[in-house]
């Protein structure tokens, strides 16, 4: 196969291709801020094909095909190869400070001050970074129980470059999302995943109420 390091394309069209083939948990795990500069890295020629756990062998495997490289292990200074887990918020402690729908990278923690939160776990791509910033430590990762494949991955790249070009023009679009409860839930709305997790959600919470 070409190597696309070597062949006439140009940078931005070969960090595409690698882009497209990674998993879109946005973790930060490889180093980078995201699976698009990571894919600019790689492409660079800075970056290896081996620093993404969430992908772990299959996306290695993937990318060196494109590539035309040779498959390497997982580099474990990233960390390990695991299955999907996604995140939980344990209602009872969760006092609605808004630090974990802050700091979730694809929207899929909905919440409102001082009210409980609830992650739309169809929709969470598992990248713990909620967890850091969260003060009463309340949520927790459990498995996944769905097969995180290239449909997740599309969806959850669209929703963080929503998100980015939102708080890109705060003051256009994040104060209205906030302050207004219709836009969040038109932005709901036009994502059939996210609707369908968010009802869900709901009723998973409503069977829990009445069961007490």
């Amino acid at each position: 196969m070409t190597d696309l390091t070597t062949a006439r394309h140009a940078p931005e069209e070969i960090a595409g291709k690698i882009n497209a083939l990674l998993p879109q948990t946005q973790c930060r795990r490889c180093g980078y801020a995201g699976c698009l500069p990571y894919a600019e890295a790689i492409a660079r020629g800075e970056a290896g094909i081996n620093q993404c756990p969430p992908g772990g062998s299959h996306t290695i495997e993937r990318l060196a095909g494109l590539l035309g490289r040779r498959p390497l292990p997982l580099d474990p200074r990233y960390g390990a190869e695991q299955p999907s887990r996604t995140a939980r918020v344990i209602e009872e402690l969760c006092i609605g400070c808004t630090k974990c729908i802050q700091a979730c990278p694809v929207d899929a923690i909905l919440g409102a001050a001082k009210h409980m939160h609830t992650v739309l776990q169809d929709l969470c791509t598992g990248c713990e970074l909620c967890l850091p910033p969260c003060p009463m430590d309340c949520i927790e990762m459990i498995p996944a129980g769905l097969n995180w494949d290239q449909t997740h991955a599309d969806a959850a790249r669209t929703r963080f470059e929503a998100r980015n070009g939102r708080l890109a023009n705060p003051t256009e679009n994040a104060p209205a999302a906030e302050a207004d409860p219709t836009v969040r839930l038109a932005e709901i709305e036009r994502d059939p995943l996210r609707r369908k997790a968010e009802i869900a959600a709901v009723i998973a919470r409503t069977r829990k109420h009445r069961t007490l």
